[in-house]
């Protein structure tokens, strides 16, 4: 629960289903844009891998097990998709760290181009979206998004 939650905030059903409309009106636009990116990519690059290649540059050391529980894949999904990543010579697997038997997926400079170049369409809609949210809705937006992500967004690393 948000200690910082204010008791006052009472929503009527009403207004609780348009903010719903409104997340599941921007996770189209937002998988719109990847889907237009992805189209002159190489055949067989899907929603899934432009996902884990995100992930990947942003939690370094993530591997199959992180993929799945961050995307909500299943582990066959999420290490097909890892797979696939390194077939076309986007990603490819390092010794882990601590355990040199965990093998992280790490971005190649073409998986990196790869990740910007569609990457770029949905920063360039999150910017736009928070200069028409003003100073204060990019603050706020963030924290009803971080409170939707949930304990996803805390998941680091990777159990061993």
């Amino acid at each position: 629960m948000n200690t910082f939650a204010d008791p006052r905030l009472i929503l009527s059903e009403s207004e609780l289903d348009l903010g719903l409309e409104l997340v599941l009106l921007a996770e189209t636009a937002i998988w719109n844009a990847v889907d237009a990116a992805l189209e002159s990519e190489p055949r067989g690059l899907g929603r899934s891998h432009w996902r884990a290649a995100f992930l990947i540059r942003r939690r370094p050391g993530v591997g199959v097990k992180e993929i799945a529980r961050l995307t909500a894949l299943t582990k066959q999904a999420a290490s097909r998709t890892l797979a696939d990543l390194e077939a076309h010579g986007l990603s490819e697997k390092v010794p882990g760290e601590l355990d040199a038997r965990r093998r992280p997926a790490r971005l190649t400079a073409a998986g990196l181009a790869f990740e910007a170049r569609v990457g770029e369409r949905l920063r360039g809609l999150i910017a736009m979206a928070y200069r028409d949210g003003g100073l204060d809705g990019v603050a706020a937006g963030r924290r009803i998004l971080a409170s939707l992500a949930g304990p996803r967004l805390t998941a680091r690393r990777e159990e061993p």
